[in-house]
């Protein structure tokens, strides 16, 4: 069985999509259909951008999702995905490929998450931090007994979690989980506290656009971030959706639910390889492959 895979924030790069874009009418239309939707030409910043203008939230996140939909859109034969998921921004990817969303309206959602994103982010300064090789539970623990806003983001795969917080929850967390054997805690370049209660404000602003919006049920079940579990119910989508922003992505667990419900192909549709990487860490016997 096919399992579809869309990407986050962070695998952009300049310059995605332009060939897809110059070689492909229907791609060029629905490029040019989003520039129209967001009020400006956001393909000159993908295809002739410098990287510190790709990586502005407002731009990064509608940049990935336009990829990855317009790419999944323009497969040479159309895809029949047996499940699809997405890592946290990629969620809204996935729910255009399974049908459950408009691509209008999958676009709208994710401008309106990506500047509401950035606002909480220059309201409350805060970061994210990879945390390589300890156990979830010690990762949980160390953060629960931190005085400052520190919380496990993303668990990525085995040995690989992401926590996110206040600036000095984070520095106080990497010193704490190197003493309890961390292999490494790295800083991440990024600038506020993703998948964390510091996003509360931007999931009250979109939790109000989610709420307006039409959903669909998909064609597939979607394994949501929230609780890695299979879904088909447009009004469990939505609510999920809404829940995701200051819950952690908990993509270990859907990945291998959706290995128990029959995956044994992921194919990773949009720019980069990052959840090829993660897949092949949770179960190696996994076939995996990527389209750009």
């Amino acid at each position: 069985m096919k399992a579809y895979v869309f990407p986050g924030q962070g695998s952009q790069f300049v310059g995605m999509g332009k060939e897809l874009y110059d070689s492909n009418p229907k791609a060029k239309e629905l490029f040019e259909k989003a520039n129209e939707i967001l009020g400006y030409r956001i393909t000159d910043v993908i295809f002739n951008g410098t990287d510190e203008d790709l990586k502005q939230t407002k731009v990064t996140q509608p940049s990935i999702f336009l990829h990855s939909v317009i790419t999944y859109m323009c497969m040479e034969e159309p895809p029949q995905p047996n499940m699809v998921a997405g890592h946290s921004l990629g969620e809204f990817s996935a729910l255009v490929a399974a049908g459950a969303l408009s691509f209008e309206d999958g676009l709208k959602l994710v401008y309106k998450r990506a500047l509401a994103m950035q606002k909480a982010c220059e309201k409350n300064p805060s970061s994210m931090a990879a945390i390589l090789n300890l156990d979830f539970d010690v990762i949980d623990r160390i953060c629960e007994e931190i005085d400052e806003v520190v919380v496990a983001a993303n668990y990525n795969s085995p040995g690989q979690v992401v926590i996110s917080g206040s600036n000095a929850g984070i520095d106080i967390a990497m010193e704490k989980m190197k003493e309890a054997g961390a292999k490494r805690a790295i800083k991440l370049p990024v600038g506020g506290a993703f998948h964390s209660p510091l996003m509360e404000p931007a999931r009250e602003e979109l939790s109000v656009a989610i709420n307006e919006t039409n959903f669909k049920t998909p064609v597939c079940p979607i394994f949501q971030n929230v609780d890695g579990n299979p879904n088909t119910n447009p009004e469990s989508i939505r609510e999920n959706l809404i829940k995701q922003l200051t819950s952690p992505v908990r993509w270990t667990l859907s990945v291998q639910n959706m290995i128990a419900y029959g995956a044994k192909h992921f194919i990773e549709v949009g720019p980069g390889n990052v959840l090829q990487g993660l897949v092949n860490k949770i179960d190696r016997n996994m076939t995996t492959e990527g389209v750009q």
